[in-house]
Protein backbone atom coordinates (compact mmCIF):
# COMPACT_ATOMS: atom_id res chain seq x y z
CA UNK A 1 0.00 0.00 0.00
CA UNK A 2 2.90 2.47 0.81
CA UNK A 3 4.45 1.86 -2.66
CA UNK A 4 1.05 2.60 -4.30
CA UNK A 5 0.94 6.33 -2.22
CA UNK A 6 4.63 6.74 -3.14
CA UNK A 7 4.36 6.04 -7.03
CA UNK A 8 1.01 8.20 -6.89
CA UNK A 9 3.22 11.05 -5.37
CA UNK A 10 5.60 10.96 -7.15
CA UNK A 11 3.21 10.65 -10.13
CA UNK A 12 1.55 14.29 -9.11
CA UNK A 13 4.68 15.63 -8.66
CA UNK A 14 5.87 15.07 -11.97
CA UNK A 15 2.56 16.20 -13.55
CA UNK A 16 3.07 19.54 -11.66
CA UNK A 17 6.40 19.46 -12.54
CA UNK A 18 5.34 19.54 -16.15
CA UNK A 19 2.35 21.90 -16.17
CA UNK A 20 2.37 25.27 -17.69
CA UNK A 21 1.79 28.85 -16.30
CA UNK A 22 2.73 32.26 -17.37
CA UNK A 23 5.93 32.35 -16.20
CA UNK A 24 7.19 28.58 -17.82
CA UNK A 25 5.71 30.36 -21.08
CA UNK A 26 7.70 33.28 -20.88
CA UNK A 27 10.72 31.44 -19.99
CA UNK A 28 10.09 28.58 -22.81
CA UNK A 29 9.47 31.50 -25.66
CA UNK A 30 11.56 34.80 -24.08
CA UNK A 31 14.46 34.00 -26.41
CA UNK A 32 13.06 33.30 -29.46
CA UNK A 33 13.63 34.52 -32.63
CA UNK A 34 11.21 37.95 -33.53
CA UNK A 35 9.89 37.94 -29.80
CA UNK A 36 10.42 40.90 -27.57
CA UNK A 37 10.06 39.90 -23.74
CA UNK A 38 9.77 41.70 -20.69
CA UNK A 39 9.82 40.48 -16.68
CA UNK A 40 9.14 42.98 -14.10
CA UNK A 41 10.69 40.94 -10.36
CA UNK A 42 8.65 41.10 -7.19
CA UNK A 43 11.66 43.07 -6.22
CA UNK A 44 10.72 46.20 -8.75
CA UNK A 45 7.26 46.19 -8.09
CA UNK A 46 8.13 46.30 -3.86
CA UNK A 47 10.25 49.34 -5.00
CA UNK A 48 7.42 51.28 -7.21
CA UNK A 49 5.09 50.18 -4.05
CA UNK A 50 7.15 52.40 -1.69
CA UNK A 51 5.99 55.64 -4.15
CA UNK A 52 3.63 57.49 -1.57
CA UNK A 53 0.32 58.11 -3.13
CA UNK A 54 1.00 56.03 -6.51
CA UNK A 55 -3.16 56.76 -7.93
CA UNK A 56 -4.44 56.85 -10.77
CA UNK A 57 -5.05 60.96 -11.60
CA UNK A 58 -8.43 61.87 -11.08
CA UNK A 59 -9.28 58.44 -9.89
CA UNK A 60 -9.90 57.57 -6.06
CA UNK A 61 -7.71 54.44 -6.33
CA UNK A 62 -4.58 53.84 -4.46
CA UNK A 63 -1.93 51.60 -6.51
CA UNK A 64 0.84 51.36 -4.08
CA UNK A 65 -1.09 48.30 -1.98
CA UNK A 66 -1.94 46.40 -5.40
CA UNK A 67 1.57 47.19 -6.97
CA UNK A 68 3.13 45.74 -4.09
CA UNK A 69 1.06 42.48 -3.80
CA UNK A 70 2.60 41.51 -7.80
CA UNK A 71 5.04 38.60 -7.54
CA UNK A 72 5.84 38.84 -11.49
CA UNK A 73 4.91 40.42 -14.51
CA UNK A 74 5.88 38.45 -17.92
CA UNK A 75 5.16 40.15 -21.25
CA UNK A 76 5.78 38.72 -24.63
CA UNK A 77 5.39 40.07 -27.75
CA UNK A 78 5.55 38.11 -30.87
CA UNK A 79 5.63 38.51 -35.13
CA UNK A 80 6.70 35.42 -35.40
CA UNK A 81 4.45 33.01 -36.95
CA UNK A 82 5.39 29.89 -35.87
CA UNK A 83 6.02 31.00 -32.12
CA UNK A 84 2.44 32.38 -32.01
CA UNK A 85 0.49 29.29 -32.71
CA UNK A 86 3.05 27.52 -30.36
CA UNK A 87 2.53 30.39 -27.08
CA UNK A 88 -1.01 30.41 -28.39
CA UNK A 89 -1.51 26.81 -28.08
CA UNK A 90 0.52 26.46 -24.74
CA UNK A 91 -2.11 29.23 -23.11
CA UNK A 92 -4.92 27.70 -24.20
CA UNK A 93 -3.88 24.32 -22.81
CA UNK A 94 -3.03 26.02 -19.29
CA UNK A 95 -5.87 27.98 -19.07
CA UNK A 96 -7.94 24.90 -19.94
CA UNK A 97 -6.03 22.76 -17.61
CA UNK A 98 -6.08 25.32 -14.73
CA UNK A 99 -8.41 27.25 -12.73
CA UNK A 100 -8.89 30.31 -15.39
CA UNK A 101 -12.10 31.91 -16.16
CA UNK A 102 -12.74 34.01 -19.42
CA UNK A 103 -13.13 37.30 -17.83
CA UNK A 104 -13.84 39.28 -21.30
CA UNK A 105 -13.10 38.09 -24.72
CA UNK A 106 -13.31 40.91 -27.77
CA UNK A 107 -13.02 40.07 -31.77
CA UNK A 108 -12.86 42.47 -34.18
CA UNK A 109 -11.90 42.30 -38.23
CA UNK A 110 -9.46 39.30 -37.34
CA UNK A 111 -8.36 40.95 -33.97
CA UNK A 112 -9.13 38.88 -30.70
CA UNK A 113 -8.35 39.68 -27.09
CA UNK A 114 -9.10 37.36 -24.13
CA UNK A 115 -8.37 38.11 -20.68
CA UNK A 116 -8.32 35.02 -18.07
CA UNK A 117 -8.24 35.22 -14.29
CA UNK A 118 -7.72 32.92 -11.56
CA UNK A 119 -8.28 32.95 -7.84
CA UNK A 120 -10.88 33.39 -4.98
CA UNK A 121 -13.60 36.01 -4.75
CA UNK A 122 -11.43 37.88 -2.67
CA UNK A 123 -8.13 36.93 -4.28
CA UNK A 124 -6.68 37.45 -8.08
CA UNK A 125 -3.65 35.35 -8.21
CA UNK A 126 -2.79 35.49 -11.80
CA UNK A 127 -4.60 37.83 -14.74
CA UNK A 128 -3.65 36.49 -18.68
CA UNK A 129 -4.36 38.20 -21.59
CA UNK A 130 -3.74 36.84 -25.16
CA UNK A 131 -4.01 39.34 -27.78
CA UNK A 132 -4.12 38.28 -31.74
CA UNK A 133 -3.88 40.84 -34.55
CA UNK A 134 -2.68 39.93 -37.59
CA UNK A 135 0.71 38.47 -37.32
CA UNK A 136 1.12 39.85 -34.10
CA UNK A 137 0.85 38.06 -30.70
CA UNK A 138 1.19 39.92 -27.58
CA UNK A 139 0.78 37.46 -24.25
CA UNK A 140 0.79 39.36 -20.73
CA UNK A 141 0.48 37.10 -17.74
CA UNK A 142 0.32 38.96 -13.84
CA UNK A 143 1.48 36.67 -10.90
CA UNK A 144 0.47 37.85 -7.31
CA UNK A 145 -2.08 38.13 -4.46
CA UNK A 146 -4.22 41.35 -6.00
CA UNK A 147 -7.50 42.24 -4.01
CA UNK A 148 -10.18 41.39 -6.15
CA UNK A 149 -12.02 44.43 -5.48
CA UNK A 150 -9.89 46.82 -5.56
CA UNK A 151 -8.32 45.33 -9.11
CA UNK A 152 -12.07 45.61 -10.07
CA UNK A 153 -12.32 49.04 -9.04
CA UNK A 154 -8.96 50.22 -10.96
CA UNK A 155 -10.43 48.49 -14.13
CA UNK A 156 -13.64 50.15 -14.08
CA UNK A 157 -12.34 53.82 -13.47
Amino acid sequence: MKRIIIIATLLLASMAAFAQNGKSIYQKYSDAENVSAVYISPAMFRLIGKIPDLKLEGEDVNLAPLIQSLSGLYILDSENSSINAKIKADTESFIKGGEYELLMEAKEHGESVRMYTAGTEKTVNSFVMLSIEGEALSFICIDGKMDRESLEKMLLQ
